[in-house]
């Protein structure tokens, strides 16, 4: 009986004691008394009336050495030769500062924000204490590979580009971009030099000069800008200038079979204002005068291959409309690998409207328009669906001018934990092209198996049917891995500029392996493709190779 008594005692002491142990976990703090064990989610920290306290950024390294596979000599050295963001760019960023109330939208905003730029990999912000009152966060990034010395290699629809370059897209740790690049492709050899700003004065102003030698020209671009970086943003506005001279070459089954002389001026200013975010939405207007002026002349010794195009001279104010939902979602493997993607499930719309006068300097009466509508939507068993519409032209004498109308629609289906299929159909019809345009469709804009600019028209279409395949394999930890089996079926209608007639309906087969880029930010995924035309004459090759770098899988 005794025994007994003593054994629960000890059971209960014993008990008492781990209790005890468990609070002083929960409860251990920073030293000023904020728990930074089991912490509130972000709704219960926002309804509680949470203020935040000290905000701390942490820049991480390329490679983490902390972890096995990235603690050899070869990724400390790489640590080393890189210079990590400073915590100041990244900390002018940031949407919220210490002593104003927490908010969890602003949290997940900031992340996109800080995901938007090239020069990091991934941004969490999480609470790392709190005391009941006061929470403290954390903003933790991770640097990418920034320094680009050497050469580069793409080839689509049988034809090969060529580039060498000196490119740095984070210098000093700054966030601006220096590139110097030496390029060779189907059009022109250019030597070209580029700098990029996009924290100019102040951290969201972005300041953009280009400048291009080309064989065949020269091309001046400069822009300042402070976009609506943020849902809450009430002012915006820029300029914008861009003046250059080409050669243009027209295009039939793949094969250049024209060429004029074509220089071209455009030049805006525009400002914006909005309400910010009223409910779940924001609301944005635009105004702003462009002036855009194309005069064209024919090469010396080269045939034109049609008509020579008209010069035109507009000079138009115009006022826009902008219409953001606000429903993003944090996805992987959606259009990346193994990458945290921002994906707006939900409504975007712009519209655009200005008028060009003949008593204003314009050559030409003139309403100038153009649209843009996407959205999208979750499905059964992790579908999902988005589209997107596209219109612009120019009404001149009550007809329309270059009037282009353009659909895409996207379905994406999870067929297992490591695959994905995915399809697209996109299409396009135009009405009055300007001369000096053409509606193309080859090896360089979806159908893989066949020439570059194979097909032209008035109207165009594209399916595309993919399944994906994404691996665990990281080889060196600078790669994640995927793979595809496709199948593409487009074709043109209507009669080119040229006088090229459509050959109908072309389809193609392939294979293709991807390499997802998680240390560097030149290019997100790799496309090395194999595909084989189903369709088409004797000119076209029975296999052809497309190694690209591209934005999406």
């Amino acid at each position: 009986m005794r025994s007994s008594t003593r054994l629960r005692r000890s059971i209960t002491h014993g008990a008492v004691l781990v209790a005890l142990l468990c609070s002083a976990i929960v409860v251990a703090g920073d030293g000023n008394g904020k728990s930074v064990g089991v912490l509130p989610s972000p709704e219960e920290l926002e309804a509680s009336g949470a203020v935040i306290g000290q905000v701390t950024v942490v820049v991480g390294d390329v490679f983490d050495t902390s972890i096995d596979g990235e603690d050899g000599w070869l990724y400390r050295s790489a640590n080393k030769l890189h210079i990590d963001t400073r915590p100041k760019i990244i900390e002018d960023q940031l949407l919220f500062k210490p002593g104003e109330p927490y908010r969890h939208r602003l949290v997940l905003e900031t992340e996109r924000i800080l995901r938007a730029n090239n020069y990091l990999y991934d941004a969490a912000i999480v609470p790392v204490a709190y005391d009941g009152h006061t929470v403290d966060l954390e903003v933790r990034t991770r640097d990418v590979w920034t320094l680009n010395p050497g050469i580069s290699f793409s080839r689509s629809g049988g034809e090969n580009t060529f580039a060498a370059q000196l490119q740095e897209d984070n210098l000093l740790g700054t966030g601006q971009k220096i590139d110097l690049e030496w390029e060779s492709d189907v059009d022109r050899e250019s030597l070209a030099l580029t700098y990029f700003n996009p924290h100019f004065l102040e951290s969201f102003t972005r300041l953009t000069a280009t400048y291009v030698d080309s064989d065949d020209g020269n091309e001046t671009i400069f822009g300042l800008a402070r976009p609506f970086y943020a849902l809450d943003v009430r002012r915006a506005g820029g300029v914008y200038l861009a003046d250059g001279e080409r050669i243009e070459s027209r295009y039939q089954l793949g094969k250049v079979t024209g060429e004029f002389e074509h220089r071209d001026e455009y030049y805006e200013i525009h400002g914006g204002w909005s309400r910010g975010l009223q409910g779940r939405a924001v609301r944005r207007w635009t105004a702003g005068v462009t002036y855009e002026r194309d005069q064209f002349e024919p090469s010396p010794d080269e045939v034109l291959g049609g008509p020579l195009p008209e010069d035109r001279e507009l000079l138009y104010p115009w006022i826009g409309l902008e219409w953001v939902e606000d429903n993003f979602q944090e996805r992987t493997n959606q259009d990346q690998i193994l990458r945290t993607e921002d994906v707006l499930v939900g409504l975007r719309a712009f519209a655009r409207l200005g008028y060009a006068s003949e008593s204003a300097g314009s050559d030409r009466d003139a309403l100038v328009a153009s649209a843009y509508l996407q959205n999208g939507a979750d499905l059964h068993s992790g579908q999902s669906v988005f589209g997107s519409f596209s219109a612009s032209g120019r009404i001149e004498d009550g007809s329309l001018q270059n009037g282009v109308v353009g659909a895409e629609g996207r379905f994406y289906w999870p067929t297992s934990k490591y695959s994905k299929f995915y399809a697209a159909f996109s299409g396009a019809v135009t009405e009055n092209l300007d001369e000096e345009a053409q509606l193309l469709l080859g090896g360089d804009n979806g159908l893989r198996g066949y020439p570059l600019r194979y097909q032209a028209g008035t109207a165009r279409a594209l399916l595309t049917l993919e399944q994906r395949y994404y691996t665990k394999w990281y080889p060196f930890r600078l790669f994640h891995v995927g793979a595809a089996a496709f199948f593409d079926m487009g074709r043109t209608w209507g009669t080119d500029v040229t006088g090229l007639e459509s050959d109908g309906l072309l389809k193609d087969v392939g294979i293709g392996l991807r390499l997802g880029s998680s240390r560097s930010s030149f290019g997100n995924v790799i496309h090395i493709d194999l595909a084989f035309p189903l369709d088409g004459g004797d000119d076209i090759d029975s296999v052809q190779l497309l190694v690209q770098t591209k934005a999406s899988f």
